[in-house]
């Protein structure tokens, strides 16, 4: 199944639950904050069935986020790699990208 479709289906998901109609960009974004908390877990234990399963929420959590701010998730998408495309840099010996200022 494509990104397009399953990012259809979870705003469906997300409206059939009144998320999208009564949840707000500040509570979803809680959400976000709860499930990378999870990554984070999953990732100190090496879990990689739970970091998968983190991955795939906190994207449920950005769809819904960005649809409570009348936001279309993949034009952000766009908008943020529009913006990093030509950045330069170096990675550092965490394996952090650092931008050039």
């Amino acid at each position: 199944m494509s990104y397009a479709k399953t990012e259809m289906l979870v705003l469906q998901w997300g409206e059939a639950r009144g998320i999208v109609q009564n949840s707000t960009p500040y509570a979803q974004a809680l959400k976000t904050k709860e499930e990378l908390e999870e990554l984070f877990d999953a990732i100190s234990k090496a879990d990689r069935e739970a970091i998968s399963d983190a991955y795939g929420d906190i994207l449920v959590t950005l769809v819904m986020g960005a649809a409570c701010a009348d936001l279309d998730l993949v034009e952000c998408f766009k908008g943020a790699y529009s913006e990093i495309k030509d950045r330069r840099g170096y990675l550092n010996k965490e394996g952090i990208f650092v931008k050039e200022v």
